[in-house]
């Protein structure tokens, strides 16, 4: 029988459906902000908040969180992700042997790229996920997704909302010291994420309108070994079972250096991805995936210190149900 336990043990493998039921009724936020939500709980991030985050800026040293955006990305085609395509419409070699082509000899170059959204860094909007038809705060998913893309919560509503208080958990040197890497496979739970806060000290305690970052190091690991099935194939990740930690810390969004944020292969026999269900439509939980937090993380470690000024804005691409971003910590 499905329970709300935060024990990975007493997960029924055989029941995802039941499992990801009872968590998605007991977290569920529909109505919390009101009918015409669009930014679920980005909304606990509020001006106090982000002056409070810029007041942690004492050395200004900036850290990009943001892997590159290139042909030799980790995508393999799944769901028409692929990697970006760069393309010059105007370079160098054009402008030399057009000289007086323009004006007083002046000369430029262009590109364009293309590129599923969500190929590289990014955010999983809040149009990204539905559970059983239905989106965000008990809209249905047909009203708020069309060809025309996301009409009620696309990523340009929160062009200006991702500035905050970001903490950096880093389970994959507490729990992993000799590595820094935890293995593919391993569901952090709710122990693992408070005996992490409670080892890096006060700077790391995760509160209402932070921004959470979970390094787990498998991007460390292939970068050294490659790409191999990093795009959605087996990866460390939060278990199912920290869903109510995550509703009760009331952070404003979470980001992990995983494809896919939560543990895979995930905690049943039969399903997909389920703490997304929960926390995407249910919570109204806004989840970075593939960020780079080997840099933050050396960062942190060196100062001991885990909180920075986050700064990681969406593009304002209307009707988006994900957007690129290169998230910027400031230390």
């Amino acid at each position: 029988m499905s329970s709300l336990s935060e024990n990975p043990a007493d997960l029924d493998p055989s029941d995802p459906t039941g499992e990801v039921h009872v968590r998605a009724e007991a977290y569920r936020n529909w109505g919390r902000w009101g009918e015409d939500d669009a930014v679920g709980t980005l909304n606990f991030i509020d001006p106090a908040q982000r002056l409070r985050a810029a007041q942690l800026v004492t050395e200004g040293v900036s850290v990009s969180l943001g892997q590159e955006f290139n042909e030799d990305g980790p995508q393999k085609g799944w769901k028409k992700r692929n990697n970006p395509v760069h393309t010059m419409t105007g370079t160098g070699l054009d402008a030399e042997r057009t000289v007086d082509a323009a004006p007083h000899g002046i000369g430029g170059a262009d590109d364009l790229i293309v590129m599923p959204l969500q190929c590289s860094t990014q955010w999983d909007g809040l149009g990204h996920i539905f559970d059983h038809g239905y989106a965000w705060n008990g809209r249905r998913a047909g009203d708020v997704v069309t060809t025309q893309g996301d009409q009620v919560t696309g990523m340009e509503h929160a062009a200006s909302a991702i500035v905050s208080r970001g903490v950096l958990l880093d389970l994959g040197r507490h729990l992993r010291p000799e590595t820094g890497e935890l293995e593919d496979g391993y569901a952090i739970t709710v122990q693992d994420l408070q005996a992490c806060i409670a080892a890096q000290g006060p700077s790391s305690g995760v509160g209402r309108g932070d921004i959470l970052l979970i390094r787990t190091g498998q991007l460390a690991r292939v970068r050294r070994d490659g790409w191999g099935d990093y795009a959605g194939g087996p990866a460390p990740g939060l278990s199912l079972t920290t869903a109510g930690w995550l509703h009760r810390s009331e952070i404003a969004a979470i980001a992990t250096d995983t494809w896919g944020f939560e543990v895979r292969p995930n905690e049943f026999h039969d399903s997909f991805q389920p703490l997304h269900q929960v926390v995407i439509p249910n919570m109204g939980l806004t989840v970075g995936e593939m960020w780079d937090l080997e840099g933050i993380g050396r960062a942190c470690a060196e100062r001991g210190r885990y909180e920075f000024f986050l700064a990681a804005q969406p593009l304002p691409i209307t009707g988006a149900v994900g957007s690129p971003i290169n998230p910027i910590a400031v230390l």
